[in-house]
């Protein structure tokens, strides 16, 4: 038995702030932020939307996609790193608004690997014979917890949805995936807040929002980046020239083109979407993956590699048939 993907599905907020906004509010400018990361404007969410309002009409899209209903779900794996409640887990939330109770829904906290962290667990729920139509989840409002003030990071973090639904298949999809974290570098990327910070852990500069290091983060993510694709292609013997489509994680252009040039992939087989979506962490690689799809650039039967790193650190790769 294995999972397939049988449906993608995205949403993002109305409210748009490109480049040129942020312009004049802080010390930046609009060819600034272009060079040295790609994007060009990024989503906010609406007064009073939260994270399972973005993620609620992606996923609906990606149920309809693979041609079932809500009440066909039975697995549902939701990752953020912003939900909208400590407890209850945004599953139960996104569960309760599909209406359809009765099977596993929980969150998964791996930052920006976190899609693909869910992925692979709902992988294995199907494999094992535990699911037969999984709801795999990725979004954000990482708006909140931005400080509009610090360039560094404004420019960068944005809000939206992605999703897909897994199907049990006697056909590969889902060929493998390779998870990984490291905790020791936690001071160089993290974000306080919640109970810890009525427990006197130590807060970042600006208590409550996301604080990077970030030329510290970008060397270590373009490493371990390299060294988990190589690995994924190893477990399934496969050389890089099988790849059809990358589908990375919208963090930064440059990232993303020294991946591309890690594979000898040219950048018009690399799905490219932070442009327009800024690093909207969990959610970008299926954001990513459904513009791919909806266009129709990537098409079944082709090779995916998706990848990610985020705080934790966390990074993972996975090899999908599509």
């Amino acid at each position: 038995m294995y999972s397939k993907i049988a449906g993608t599905g995205s949403y993002l907020p109305e409210k748009i702030l490109t480049n040129r906004d942020l312009e004049g509010f802080m010390e930046t400018s609009d060819a600034w932020i272009r060079e040295r990361t790609g994007i060009e404007r990024r989503h906010v969410a609406a007064e009073g939307q939260g994270t399972v309002d973005l993620a609620e009409p992606a996923a609906r899209r990606a149920i309809e996609a693979a041609g079932l209903a809500p009440r066909d779900i039975d697995l549902i794996v939701f990752a953020t790193c912003t939900p909208d409640y400590v407890f209850p887990n945004a599953g139960t939330l996104l569960q309760q608004r599909l209406g359809c109770p009765g099977g596993a829904a929980f969150s998964v906290e791996a930052a920006c690997s976190g899609f693909i962290y869910a992925l692979s667990i709902a992988d294995k729920f199907v494999r094992a014979g535990e699911a037969k139509h999984a709801l795999v989840v990725g979004a954000e409002v990482l708006s909140r917890v931005t400080d509009w003030s610090d360039r560094g990071t404004a420019i960068l973090f944005a809000d939206g949805a992605g999703a897909v639904v897994l199907n049990a298949s006697a056909q590969p999809g889902v060929l493998s995936t390779h998870l990984h974290a490291d905790g020791s570098h936690r001071e160089l990327l993290f974000c306080p807040g919640g109970p810890g910070a009525r427990s006197g852990l130590p807060a970042a500069p600006a208590p409550g929002f996301i604080h990077m290091e970030g030329r510290e983060v970008f060397k270590i993510a373009v490493m371990e980046l390299g060294r988990v694709v190589d690995e994924a292609l190893a477990a399934n013997r496969l050389d890089r020239s099988a790849l059809d489509w990358l589908v990375p994680h919208q963090a930064n252009l440059r990232i993303i083109q020294g991946a591309a040039r890690k594979l000898d992939l040219p950048m018009e087989r690399v799905i490219v979407t932070v442009q327009d979506h800024g690093n909207t962490s969990a959610a970008s690689v299926p954001l990513a993956l459904d513009a791919g799809v909806r266009d129709g650039r990537i098409k079944r039967g082709e090779l995916l590699l998706l990848e990610a790193f985020g705080a934790g650190f966390t990074w993972g790769a996975a090899l999908v048939r599509y």
